[in-house]
């Protein structure tokens, strides 16, 4: 959905959106609902509301697909890309919810798309407590115990432990 900037009334727009959004390596498996506020000061657009979205996620832990709902606070600026200038700086804290657009239209699927990927886990869990799998047998330790032993020693360290049974002497 694009938003004329010229069109924003001095108090403000309140707009509904679900759009279908794809974003780069996130299974995204409901249309993104927003509910968003617009106002223009001189140059600027403030866009702030909530939005929510539904992912489908793999647990980086287990492995067992999960789903995961998304509801996140949305508040950015937006400035002319003009203003920008050639100048290239580093960004600053205070600078984290800045976005630019250029023309006179705001692209609002951008601006959905780039909070899904900007809020996803990057290791996403199933649950906070996941256990995960065996490195040795592979069982999911959610679900069950293995009789896997953790008591082997890395042979790099083996002369470590030489030493520490020669101190014990």
């Amino acid at each position: 959905m694009k938003i004329q900037i010229a069109d924003i009334p001095e108090e403000g727009l309140a707009v509904d959106v679900e759009e279908e959004i794809g974003a780069e390596g996130i299974s995204v498996v409901s249309p993104a609902k927003a509910w968003l506020s617009i106002t223009k000061v001189a140059s600027e657009v403030v866009v702030s509301g909530e939005m929510s979205v539904e992912l489908d996620n793999v647990c980086s832990r287990c492995l067992k697909g999960f789903r995961q709902v998304l509801k996140l606070p949305v508040h950015v600026v937006y400035h002319p890309v003009e203003e920008v200038g050639a100048a290239k700086h580093e960004l600053h804290n205070d600078e984290m919810d800045m976005g630019f657009y250029r023309g006179d239209e705001l692209d609002l699927l951008d601006l959905l798309r780039e909070q899904v990927m900007l809020n996803a886990q990057m290791k996403p869990l199933c649950d906070e407590a996941c256990k995960g799998i065996c490195p040795k047998c592979g069982i999911d330790l959610n679900s069950g115990t293995c009789a896997c032993t953790d008591h082997e020693i890395d042979p790099r360290l083996e002369v470590l432990k030489k030493l520490l049974d020669k101190g014990k002497e």
